[in-house]
C-alpha cells in the first residue's frame, strides 16, 4: 500500500509539475506577444510621426514653389501656372485655395516682361518651366496631403510686396513703387530676392526629412534651385560691371537686398552675400599675386552653401521679424502647419 501511495503521489506531483509549467510558458508567450504588440504601436506610431513631418516639410517647400512658379510665369509667359496645380487635396492641412494679388493697371501687374535681351528672356523661360514642375512633381509626391496655393502678392504696384521689399532694402525711396515685370534689371533684381533664399531653406530643411526618397528628391530640387541662383546671379554679375561704382547700380541694390534678407532672417549671418567682385591674395608658381574675384556662389569659409530654418525662411517672405502668420508675398498665411514665424529674438 505505502508503495502504491508514493506512486500515486509521484504521479499527481508530475502533473501540478507539468501544469506549472504550461501555465509559465503561456505567462512568457503572452507577455512577449504584449511587448511585441507594444513595439509594433509604438513603431507605427513613430512611423506616422516621420510621414506627417515629411508631409509638413513637403508642404513648406511647396508654398514657396507656388511663390516662385507664379512669378516666374507670369515674368516670362503673361500668365500664371495651370489651374489644376493649384488646389489642395481632401487629407491636407489647408484645401482653400489662394488667389494672386493683381494690380488695377499696367503699371505693377504681374504680366509679362518685355525683355531687351533674348538671353534673360530665354532664361526666364527655363525657371519658369522649372518652377512649375517643381509644384507639379511637390503634389504628386504628397498626393492628397498637398496643400492648395496660399493668397499671393506679386504685384508690383505700390502696395506691392516687391515694393515693400526694395524700400525696406534702400533699392527705392520710400514713396516709388518697384515693379519687377518692367524690365531686365528689375525682373532679376526680383529673382534675385527668391532665388538664394531658396536654396538656404532646402539645405535647411533636409535634415527634417526622414524618408530618403523625399530627402534625395528634396536634394535634386536644391541642385535645380542653385542652378537658377547661379544664372541670376552671374547675369547680374555681368550687367553689374558697367554701373559697379554706382550708388545705384546693380552690385549695390543687389548687396541692399542681400543685407535685407539677412536682417530679417535675424542671424547676423551674411548668407547669401552680394555679387561684386573683391580683390583677394592668390598663390602662383612666381609668388603671391592680388586678383580680382567674382563672388558668384555664397559660401562659408569651407565654401558650403549656407542653411536657414523655416523660421528664418518666414521671416523674409513674410518681410518682418516680428512674431506673425502672414504678410509679405503670403498676405493670408502659407497654407500647411509650418506657417507661423516666432519674433527674432
Amino acid at each position: 500500500m505505502m508503495a502504491d501511495s508514493e506512486q500515486i503521489m509521484r504521479v499527481l506531483d508530475d502533473r501540478v509539475r507539468r501544469r506549472d509549467e504550461r501555465r509559465d510558458f503561456f505567462k512568457a508567450a503572452l507577455g512577449a506577444a504584449a511587448v511585441g504588440a507594444g513595439a509594433f504601436a509604438f513603431a507605427n506610431q513613430a512611423t506616422a510621426q516621420s510621414a506627417n513631418i515629411d508631409n509638413d516639410v513637403l508642404n513648406f517647400a511647396l508654398n514657396l514653389e507656388y511663390l516662385e512658379a507664379q512669378f516666374y510665369a507670369y515674368a516670362a509667359n503673361g500668365r500664371g501656372i495651370d489651374s489644376s496645380l493649384q488646389t489642395g487635396g481632401s487629407a491636407a492641412p489647408s484645401s482653400t485655395q489662394g488667389s494672386v494679388q493683381l494690380t488695377a493697371g499696367a503699371a505693377g501687374q504681374p504680366r509679362k516682361v518685355t525683355f531687351a535681351d533674348p538671353l534673360i528672356a530665354e532664361y526666364a523661360q527655363e525657371i519658369a518651366a522649372d518652377e512649375e514642375r517643381h509644384v507639379a512633381f511637390l503634389r504628386g509626391a504628397l498626393t492628397t496631403a498637398a496643400v492648395a496655393q496660399p493668397a499671393l502678392n506679386i504685384s508690383g504696384g505700390p502696395s506691392g510686396a516687391f515694393t515693400a521689399a526694395a524700400r525696406a532694402a534702400g533699392v527705392i525711396g520710400s514713396s516709388a513703387s518697384f515693379d519687377p515685370y518692367a524690365d531686365d534689371d528689375s525682373f532679376l533684381l526680383a529673382a534675385f530676392i527668391f532665388e538664394d533664399v531658396g536654396v538656404t531653406a532646402y539645405k535647411g530643411a533636409s535634415p527634417l526629412i526622414t524618408n530618403k526618397t523625399f530627402l534625395q528628391a528634396a536634394a535634386g530640387i536644391l541642385a535645380a534651385e542653385a542652378y537658377h541662383s547661379a544664372i541670376v546671379r552671374t547675369t547680374l554679375y555681368a550687367r553689374g560691371i558697367s554701373t559697379a561704382s554706382s550708388t545705384t547700380g546693380l552690385f549695390a541694390n543687389v548687396q541692399k537686398i542681400s543685407d535685407a534678407r539677412d536682417f530679417l532672417d535675424g542671424t547676423g549671418s551674411d548668407k547669401d552675400q552680394g555679387i561684386a567682385p573683391t580683390n583677394q591674395t592668390v598663390n602662383t608658381a612666381s609668388g603671391s599675386t592680388s586678383v580680382s574675384v567674382s563672388n558668384i556662389v555664397p559660401t562659408d569659409s569651407n565654401a558650403i552653401a549656407y542653411s536657414r530654418s523655416p523660421n528664418e525662411v518666414l521671416h523674409i517672405v513674410y518681410l518682418t521679424q516680428a512674431a506673425v502668420s502672414m504678410g509679405g508675398f503670403f498676405p493670408a498665411g502659407l497654407n500647411g502647419n509650418i506657417r507661423a514665424a516666432t519674433a527674432v529674438s
